[in-house]
């Protein structure tokens, strides 16, 4: 608290998200998994929360369908460099709103044993995996008794049962999901 009054102009923060939705550690990995069509900065004054200071700025960009956390952190890196000089080059001018509570979201930190695929699980769910842990921690998978990081995959058409590979070829390898399948493009 007493940190924060320090500064004459307050502390601002350049926030990876659509705040109230997606606040704390992992909004771009977050937004990723929960199949978000966008996202975006938000310019905030900070107070004594985690990310609920009011909000002087927001901007918002898409999420492409074959976006990873990687690509997507790029963009916003870009977007968020433009808004903070923006922002202080208006800060006098900017209006402060206040985060509406009811409408928060909790961004936890990325846990390695989230990044485990579990084949049982929708092709839908298990792609956006693929790509919210990429580039960090990789979504794995095991292979007669072998580790494979799972790095680029899309949704494929075929069917049998949930991890059971269907089809290998130049194309990639097709396995089988809960619900539909993916073809691995890129492993490690």
């Amino acid at each position: 608290r007493e940190l924060l009054a320090i500064p004459r102009l307050g502390c601002l923060n350049i926030h990876a998200s659509l705040l109230p939705r997606w606040r704390g550690a992992a909004p771009i990995q977050r937004a990723i998994l929960a199949g978000d069509s966008r996202t975006g900065i938000t310019i905030m004054r900070m107070d004594e929360g985690l990310d609920t200071g009011p909000s002087l700025m927001q901007r918002a960009i898409d999420i492409g369908p074959r976006e990873t956390a990687g690509t997507l952190t790029e963009s916003l890196a870009g977007l968020g460099a433009a808004c903070i000089v923006e922002a202080l080059d208006s800060l006098s001018t900017l209006a402060e709103r206040p985060q509406d509570a009811a409408g928060a979201t909790y961004a936890h930190k990325i846990e390695k044993a989230e990044a485990r695929i579990d084949w049982s699980r929708a092709a839908v769910e298990i792609d956006r995996r693929v790509r919210a842990f990429n580039p960090a921690p990789g979504a794995e998978t095991r292979l007669d008794g072998q580790t494979l990081k799972i790095w680029e995959a899309e949704l494929a058409a075929s069917r049998g049962e949930p991890g059971e590979i269907v089809a290998a070829h130049r194309g990639g390898i097709v396995v089988a999901c809960g619900e539909g399948a993916l073809r691995l493009l890129t492993l490690q």
